[in-house]
């Protein structure tokens, strides 16, 4: 009987958590400040035209060619229409190159270098007549899984990304013109700073995370003693434009200050 009623203890407590993270979004929800709603508010602001949010996403997600090729590795080991270590060295090439973009900061002159580099071995390995037996080393690495392992691996990495999104839910920057607000937090808890206290950079040197759609944020700060922030962003491209619309709207304004300083006072008639 008691085995029973722990079975069913264990059933139902998903669904448990479940009711009460949605009982605590409805009591809190006025207090609880997203990234969505942050960016609903500046989207409704008629004073602000050009603004951003972002968030830094996690290294994971630039193993999504690994999860999409974990997923129809799987697929494919499961219906056993192709050699399984055929499949398996497949996917240990893409996660191999996907290890070397996360783990360095692959720019095109060092592609250029590797390429160039690799052709003078296989030139040096073909004149020795070594090529064919370097080559033929590979062959014995055998590298094969179960589905439910390709499986494994990709939830692990998908929930590595789904969790750097949640977080940026509530860990995020907020940029405009004027002032620039880093929320730390679910509720109002953030900092604002003005627009003279810190500049902002994009850096897209890694070819490869290029590639994939993803560069980077970089957020400094005139006090010095301040760490930079880096955001490793999605859409890079989109959002570059976007910086630079609130660069430009910032250097719009401090012209028309600078004009209207400069402008002579009209010099009132004597009476």
């Amino acid at each position: 009987m008691w085995d029973d009623w722990k079975k069913i203890v264990v059933f139902f407590a998903p669904l448990l958590l479940l009711l009460i993270g949605v009982g605590i979004y409805f009591v809190f929800r006025k207090t609880i400040r997203t990234r969505v709603r942050m960016a609903k508010q500046l989207r409704q602001d008629p004073d602000i035209n050009d603004w951003l949010v972002v968030f830094n996403w996690s290294q994971k997600v630039l193993y999504v060619p690994t999860i999409v090729a974990s997923l129809a590795a799987a697929i494919l080991t499961w219906l056993k229409v192709i050699n399984p270590m055929l499949v398996g060295g497949i996917w240990l090439g893409i996660f191999v190159l996907n290890f070397l973009v996360d783990e360095y900061e692959i720019n095109f002159k060092i592609i250029l270098i590797v390429v160039l580099t690799f052709g003078v071995l296989c030139l040096w390995l073909a004149f020795l007549g070594w090529f064919g037996a370097f080559f033929g080393w590979f062959r014995r690495i055998h590298v094969s899984l179960s589905p439910m392992g390709y499986l494994l691996i990709a939830v692990v990495f998908s929930l590595a990304v789904v969790i750097s999104w949640i977080r940026g839910l509530f860990f995020y920057v907020a940029l405009t013109p004027n002032y620039m607000n880093i929320q730390a937090g679910p509720t109002e808890t953030g900092e604002q700073i003005s627009h003279n206290d810190y500049s902002t950079r994009v850096d897209t040197g890694d070819f490869l995370e290029r590639i994939l759609g993803f560069g980077k944020i970089v957020i400094t700060f005139r006090e010095s003693r301040r760490a930079p922030i880096v955001l490793l962003v999605r859409g890079i491209g989109k959002k570059a434009a976007m910086l630079e619309a609130i660069r430009g709207a910032l250097a719009f304004d401090q012209q028309h200050i600078r004009q209207a300083t400069a402008a002579p006072m009209e010099s009132t008639p004597p009476v």
